[in-house]
Formats: structure tokens, sequence, C-alpha cells
């Protein structure tokens, strides 16, 4: 072979190489559709954490496709009240909504098994659930009626049990409380007496404050002390055992869902569970010093008694005895979960307990203590 024949079909090689490359592009980067979407929030603003998981979730969909894919977000109350985000969404005036399911329990109790509900998961089990355990899907089956898909987006952990004007030792400390509480929790907590008030984050405030309320849970340290509970409720109970582990959840519009294309379902998919482990990761770092800083300005670390824990523990299988006997969905959800939550519990007593429980007395016994 001559040399200019060489270079002739090594030219004709290369280029049919450098078309190859193209025709092998991703599919991310072939997909043309521009997508512009709106969000509305369930969240205000000042919560960066909360609030934060829909615009970070908006930044990975516009990075990942040089500006493709937008989502404009919205806080609660720029379009609709927060506690009407999910409905938004299903009647189409905004493409999707960050929020949690439970806010919606009052039009079917069944929405609340895709966010929490009492005495059921810790975030790390819920996730497994979610991903490996068929809670996505079961979740989505029952949405389809409301016109909707969701996927999860952000996870709090175990909550803090709330803000009190005075402290609640006893059951008969429960009767009459005016707490606001969100979603399913609140017909459990009624069995104890307490008189619940679903409240969206950015009106609990000034409740607390004027006494409309008497005690008022929202998340944990961080979002609370952002939202200023500690001026005007000293008492700040432990745990918020009715969300041990509550999903937050970007909800779709089906139309708009079935509009996309499959990769960019895959990639909605796919920065939705990265949003959903970052947020977690972020209250993990970011709760225990905000307590710690609480604490040192004044408030006041109480532990519910094993009396109230046990009271509305034993409420709370009442309730679900009773939606799973009127809620088809509500029962399959419920049913799904304990299948799994009995054997998460009887695994977390070997090696997870027992070597945080070690951590912990050599923590309390100054055995953690760093020089300095």
């Amino acid at each position: 072979m001559d040399r200019r024949s060489f270079l002739t079909r090594a030219s004709v090689g290369g280029a049919a190489a450098a078309a190859g490359g193209v025709l092998a592009a991703p599919a991310i980067a072939q997909d043309s559709q521009k997508v512009t979407w709106r969000l509305a929030s369930s969240f205000p603003k000042s919560l960066d954490t909360i609030f934060g998981g829909a615009e970070e979730l908006s930044q990975r969909l516009s990075e990942a496709t040089d500006g493709r894919f937008t989502i404009q977000v919205f806080s609660a109350g720029e379009i609709v009240p927060g506690l009407d985000a999910i409905n938004a969404t299903t009647e189409g005036t905004v493409e999707c909504s960050h929020s949690v399911g439970y806010y919606n329990w009052g039009k079917d109790p069944a929405f609340a098994c895709g966010a929490d509900l009492p005495f059921t998961f810790s975030a790390r089990s819920k996730a497994a659930y979610n991903y490996h355990g068929g809670g996505i899907d079961n979740y989505n089956e029952f949405l389809q009626q409301y016109n909707l898909v969701a996927y999860p987006g952000g996870n709090t952990g175990t909550q803090m049990g709330g803000w009190y004007r005075k402290e609640v030792n006893t059951l008969d400390d429960m009767k009459g409380l005016k707490l606001r509480i969100a979603g399913l929790a609140g017909r459990v907590m009624e069995r104890l007496g307490v008189v619940p008030q679903q409240i969206a984050g950015g009106d609990i405030y000034p409740s607390l404050e004027r006494g409309t309320i008497d005690a008022a849970e929202w998340v944990g340290p961080y979002d609370d002390a952002k939202l200023g509970f500690q001026k005007v409720a000293p008492y700040y109970y432990y745990p918020g055992f009715w969300e041990g582990g509550p999903t937050v959840s970007f909800f779709v519009n089906q139309s708009a869902w079935e509009a996309l294309s499959e990769s960019d379902k895959a990639l909605f998919r796919t920065c939705c569970q990265a949003v959903d482990q970052n947020m977690l990761a972020k209250y993990d770092m970011k709760n225990p010093t905000a307590l710690k800083e609480l604490v040192g300005s004044g408030a006041q670390l109480r532990s519910f008694s094993e009396e109230i824990l046990t009271a509305a523990f034993n409420a709370s299988q009442e309730v679900y005895a009773e939606l799973s006997a009127e809620n088809a969905a509500f029962k399959k959800m419920y049913e799904a979960m304990l299948a799994y939550r009995d054997d998460w519990y009887l695994y977390q007593q070997t090696a997870e307990y027992t070597f945080d429980t070690f951590m912990m007395i050599q923590q309390r016994s100054g055995g953690l203590a760093t020089e300095g």
C-alpha cells in the first residue's frame, strides 16, 4: 500500500470513527426536547435545607442538560399555599411540587404512607423500603388516581417532638393541648386528648406566639432555630415518634411526566435520589451544632415519658386497624411496610445498635472528648 492510499483510507476511517462517536453520544446529549416546569414548594425560603431540596433538583437537572431541563421553584404561598402544593400538581396548575404526602391525608389517608406513619421507619430503613422494598412503586400505584407520579426527594431523619409552653409529663398533661402537628399523626394524638392543628411551616410561629396553639412540632434543631420557636415555648421534647424517617417527595403531574422522554425520566429519578440522600446528610451535619446552640440559649430538653410513648404507640395501632378496614390502598401499603419493619428492628438490635450504644456510653463518660 503506497503512502497516498494509506492516508486516504486513514482519513475515511477517521471520519467514520468521528461520525460513529457522534452517533454513540449519550442519550442525554442527543435529547433536544426543552422542558420548562414550575414547582410549588410546601416550605418557606428561609429553610435552606428542606426548601433547598427543590432548588437543588432544579440546579442538578439544569447542569446535566446544559439548561435544557429547567424548573422554576416557588416557595409556599407564591403560587399556592404550602398545604395545597400537591393539589396544584394534580390539577396541572404547576407541573410539580415538593411536599410531604401526609399534608393530603384529609383527602385520602393513604397519601400519608408515602411520607411517614407514626412508629414505622427510621430514615435509613425508609430508604431501604423505598428503593428496594417496593415503596416507590406501591405509592405510585396509589397516586395514579390523583394524576400524580412521585419520587423521594429528601428526608429529615427522626424529628424532634416539638416546642411546648408547659411541661407534658403525663397523659393528663396532653388532654386539651392544642398542638400543631401534621398529617395522620394528628389522628393518633387525638386518642391522647390532644387537639391537633395542621398549620403550614411559615404560619406556625405567629400561632404559637399569639397563643392560638399551645405547642408545635416542625422538624428538628436546625430548622426550628431558624423559625424561632425557642423564643415563645421553652420546653423542647423528643423524639418525634410520628416522624421517624419522613420522606419528602417530588410530585409530578401525570401528563407532564408522560410528556418527558425516557432519558429525561431517568435523569429526573436519578437527581431526585441524589437530593433525597443529600438532604439527610445536611440535617445530620447541621442538627448537632444547632441543638447545642439552642440548649445554650435556654431551651430545655425533655424526653417524652414512657407512659406517653406507650399510649401513643397503642393508639397508632388502633388507628391503623381502622384505616386498613376502610381503605384498601392504605392497607396494602401499610402491610408492605410491616413486613420489612419487623425484620429491620430485629436486625438493628445487633451490630448497629450495639456499636451506637457503646459509642454513646464513651461520649457520656468523656471518652470521646478531644483535646483543644
